[in-house]
């Protein structure tokens, strides 16, 4: 049985690892990919055919716990404890829920201290009690529809005192009205993360790059331990050398060489039966949802991959989201705005003819010849390859290239 420590509006975990507001889903799963000796059971629950219309939630069933992950900023939004009976729960250390320790209304009001009337909810016929940051459901079989309005203790329930059934550890007052907070400083781990994507256009309007704004920690030169949220924009163009891109974006999270290129029979150029005696490489940036791909020859930019990081699409959990907006121009009279959250009907919308006919992909790695998720169709106009998901249309990718 699971012991830990619950701290409202922030976090719930023990001295080995916490489950922190805010927290990406990436860092989650990888926390309890860590714990499998202890944590057994997970599901990872979401809504394939429109997966920004519910919660994201990682379900640990066997210790009663539901991690609610907000659907497009992919960031812890609820820590909720459904089934108080698998899992131990202290607060400042000691113990409000355990085997020796009922969490009844006055065991709560013990440990938490004093707050404002419960709220009764006739529908489910139960009193929530809420803390800031922190909501406990008390159910109860009684027909309350009358004076509650002192709280539990003024009420008389005919199987005993009330034990609470739920608990949610939130940002905010309300659950209700709450948020995913942004990413705290704790989550950071030394690394860069992306804000946005935009499209970077030469003189003569053809796409060159992209822009990249990105934020981490930035310590403060007057304080040795003050480590706050520090941000810059950096642009990323093609023809640029490894070099220049490690300068504007750090050190790649890996570095992948291609064995084979199965698109170049779509190319247009002559020379594309021909063997290349040097291998071309990625420089992947997971926390940017950036891959980056240069010549193995001239060792310069000749390809951006854009990730959207969709449950249900084959490289779910290895990148985190990259934020994009990118405006792409067709012709004078055809411009089209593509984000991160953009359906292909709207594109399709507005584009029309532009676009040419799909090629279908069907991801496999060198281990696994299986993809559960199926193939996925690439549309391609003005240099660029849209990857969409079939199943529900949405943007799985976007690749650039010169």
């Amino acid at each position: 049985m699971l012991d830990l420590e619950v701290v409202p509006e922030r976090n719930l975990g023990n001295e080995q690892w916490e489950l922190v507001l805010g927290m990406p889903i990436s860092q989650a799963i990888s926390i309890l990919r860590g714990q499998c000796r202890e944590i057994k059971d997970i599901h990872l629950c979401y809504c394939d055919y429109d997966p920004l219309a519910m919660d994201v939630i990682l379900n640990m069933t066997e210790d009663g716990i539901r991690l609610v992950f907000d659907p497009i900023s992919q960031r812890l939004k609820i820590i909720e404890v459904y089934n108080m009976e698998r899992v131990k729960l202290k607060y400042c250390g000691v113990h409000f829920n355990s085997p020796t320790v009922s969490p009844t209304n006055d065991q709560i009001e013990m440990s938490f201290g004093a707050t404002h009337p419960g709220v009764f909810d006739p529908a489910n016929q139960q009193f929530i009690l809420n803390f800031r940051g922190l909501s406990f459901f008390f159910p109860s079989n009684d027909k309350l529809e009358h004076n509650y309005s002192h709280g539990l203790g003024s009420l008389q329930f005919s199987n005993g005192p009330p034990v609470v059934s739920k608990l949610c550890i939130y940002m905010g007052n309300t659950l209700s009205e709450t948020k995913a907070p942004s990413l705290p400083i704790s989550c950071y781990q030394s690394k860069c993360y992306c804000e946005k994507v935009e499209l970077v256009k030469d003189d003569s309007g053809q796409i060159s790059g992209v822009k990249v704004e990105l934020y981490g920690e930035s310590g403060s030169p007057n304080k040795q331990n003050d480590v706050r949220q520090g941000s810059l924009v950096q642009e990323i163009k093609f023809g640029e050398s490894c070099q220049d891109v490690m300068s504007s974006l750090g050190a790649p999270c890996k570095i992948y060489y291609k064995d084979e290129d199965k698109m170049k029979i779509h190319s247009k150029s002559p020379e594309k039966q021909l063997e290349k005696e040097e291998s071309d490489y990625f420089y992947n940036y997971f926390t940017l949802g950036i891959d980056i791909l240069f010549d193995g020859k001239t060792h310069t930019v000749t390809k951006l991959v854009l990730h959207n990081n969709y449950p249900g699409h084959y490289d779910f959990n290895i990148y985190y989201r990259a934020y994009f907006e990118l405006e792409l121009e067709l012709d004078a009279n055809t411009k089209c705005c593509v984000t991160s959250t953009t359906k292909w009907d709207k594109v399709e919308e507005i584009i029309g003819e532009h676009y040419s006919k799909p090629v279908v992909l069907n991801r496999r790695s060198s281990t696994n010849a299986t993809n559960p998720f199926g193939p996925t169709f690439c549309y391609g106009f003005n240099s660029v390859i849209v990857e969409v998901m079939p199943n529900n249309n949405y943007i799985a990718s976007v690749t650039i290239y010169k």
